[in-house]
């Protein structure tokens, strides 16, 4: 029998420093490691998800934050699967429940990030067409209630300042 990650499933206390080291692994640096410090000490997390693995304790990660405009509204940032797993459909499961829970919620939820794979996730960048982001539109994406392309400005948390 072959054993892999596991569901996704809200991240525990305790598990930081493994998410720490998946973000280090995933994006061969530091970057993502300080967004996410920065984004827990501004409270601005609306959550954090991991896929759990036997063979390396966490297996994939995302987070959500909350814009400060439009209100209500999620960033998903950032997204990471151990390198050993990408191209497995892992990240594709993740982020697909996420935007099956977007849809159902009536939340939502944006990334800036790879058309390509996201796309295929739920994301839409014809949604976000009429978006205005600090950020190129033509990477980002939208996913949430209705098929409609609201016309809304991004204000991210300053967590993303300087990115």
């Amino acid at each position: 029998m072959v054993s892999g990650p596991d569901f996704c499933r809200e991240m525990r206390r305790g598990e930081e420093e493994a998410v720490d080291a998946l973000l280090r692994l995933a994006f061969d640096g530091e970057d993502e490691v300080r967004l996410v410090h920065a984004l827990r000490q501004g409270r601005e997390i609306a959550g954090e998800m991991v896929l759990p693995w036997s063979r390396t304790g966490i297996a994939g990660y995302y987070a959500l934050s909350r814009f400060v405009q439009p209100k209500g509204w999620l960033c998903l940032a950032p997204v990471a699967i151990h390198p050993d797993l990408q191209r497995q459909r892992n990240g594709r499961r993740m982020i697909g429940m996420l935007t099956e829970w977007a849809w159902i919620t009536g939340t939502y939820a944006v990334v800036l990030g790879q058309p390509a794979f996201y796309e295929k996730c739920g994301f839409s960048v014809a949604r976000a067409s009429a978006l205005t982001s600090p950020y190129p539109l033509s990477h980002t994406m939208l996913a949430g209630p209705a098929d409609d392309a609201p016309k809304e400005t991004l204000i991210y948390p300053k967590a993303f300042d300087g990115l």
